[in-house]
């Protein structure tokens, strides 16, 4: 069996007692998952004095026959294995300073589609939270192409969104709380094979993990941080779709939702982030793309060429030669994605193209050329 950064990321993950924040720091330390075991001395140097017994733990002949079963399962399963320095690794998850350091995907979608959102809500979802799912999707759908839909899998809103998005010829991508070996709500197990052709199946977790109450909340940041946006459908006022607003929040990342009738339980939880002005309030697709930029139908703006602007930097001409082939501009997390350039250094460029004229900020925080 081939030993390379994916085998030794999951070997990492079973470590018994190493934990995910630790793990994460070995790698950044050592610069890859392969590298912590086998620069074992160099890793000693790296570590305080306290932690020298991580040294020890990673000798775990278990773990190593753990990963090796995990291989095995995933190869016969065409289920893809993703490390941070994978390419189809999520690059907007990349982002995140709790990401999982290895991830399990079975499907065909991109990860890193050009515009991806979460749509979250209520288990116990009403007649009016569905309606709004086939609405919204339906009208997105007839005006912006090639949209991923996230969700969880979960009763009510997150399977209305999940069909929705099938019926309607999108991609959508469910991220679940348990191992690719099993599909929690088993009721689901259809929307879930048909997803696997026209989405895929995501998750942190290995084979035999079970879908554990502390799982889901997890994996909310997950759904969150590997979208553009979050829109909350409906919700009481607890519950784990707000919990995914409020990661999606930290993240940087925009927030949506739909109102409802003050005395509806499940309207409360949506009502309040629209109140707190945690999520921006939207009634149909045409707000949603408004808000984000991504209205494809608005007049077209000239083509800048790259002679008008000699005093640019190479990076700063790489940024305007992508969003020229992008009239209706990008965010910034779709740029560091399309240029390569990582998002402490794009910010800088992106504000002095800005102060140069060149650029503009649009609702939802797109750029786009004057």
């Amino acid at each position: 069996m081939m030993m390379d950064e994916q085998f030794y990321s999951i070997v990492l993950s079973c470590i018994p007692g190493l934990g995910e924040i630790t793990a994460r720091h070995l790698i950044k330390a050592m610069g890859s998952a392969q590298a912590v075991f086998e620069k074992k001395e160099e890793l000693r140097d790296k570590i305080l004095p306290k932690n020298r017994n991580i040294i020890d733990m990673l000798d775990c002949p278990e773990a190593f026959q753990r990963a090796e079963k995990e291989i095995i399962f995933n190869e016969k399963h065409q289920i893809q294995c993703l490390t941070m320095k994978d390419e189809g690794y999520p690059a907007r998850l990349r982002e995140c300073d709790d990401a999982p350091f290895v991830l399990f995907y079975r499907g065909n979608a991109d990860l890193n589609t050009l515009k991806v959102i979460a749509m979250v809500g209520t288990r116990r979802a009403t007649q009016y939270g569905h309606d709004i799912c086939d609405r919204f999707i339906k009208e997105l759908s007839e005006q912006i192409q090639n949209v991923l839909i996230v969700s969880g899998l979960a009763y009510g809103i997150d399977v209305f969104s999940h069909r929705a998005a099938l019926d309607n010829g999108y991609n959508t991508v469910c991220v679940l709380a348990h191992g690719l070996d099993m599909i929690y709500p088993n009721v689901h197990r259809a929307t879930a094979a048909k997803m696997i052709s026209q989405g895929g199946l995501l998750t942190e977790y290995m084979t035999k993990s079970i879908p554990d109450k502390q799982h889901f909340v997890k994996r909310n940041r997950i759904v969150a941080g590997i979208s553009d946006a979050t829109i909350v459908v409906e919700s009481a006022f607890k519950g784990g779709a707000l919990i995914t607003a409020d990661i999606a929040e930290s993240y940087h990342r925009d927030v949506f939702a739909f109102p409802g009738k003050i005395f509806d339980e499940f309207s409360t939880g949506c009502n309040h982030l629209i109140r707190e002005n945690k999520a921006a309030l939207i009634t149909s697709a045409k707000d949603f793309i408004k808000a984000m930029g991504w209205d494809e139908h608005e007049k077209k703006p000239p083509i800048i060429q790259r002679q008008l602007f000699p005093d640019l930097s190479e990076q700063e001409q790489h940024i305007v030669e992508k969003l020229q082939n992008t009239p209706e501009g990008m965010q910034i997390n779709t740029l560091v994605i399309e240029t390569n350039i990582p998002v402490n250094q794009i910010s800088v460029h992106l504000f002095e193209l800005e102060m140069k004229g060149v650029i503009r900020t649009l609702a939802g925080g797109v750029y786009q050329l004057v």
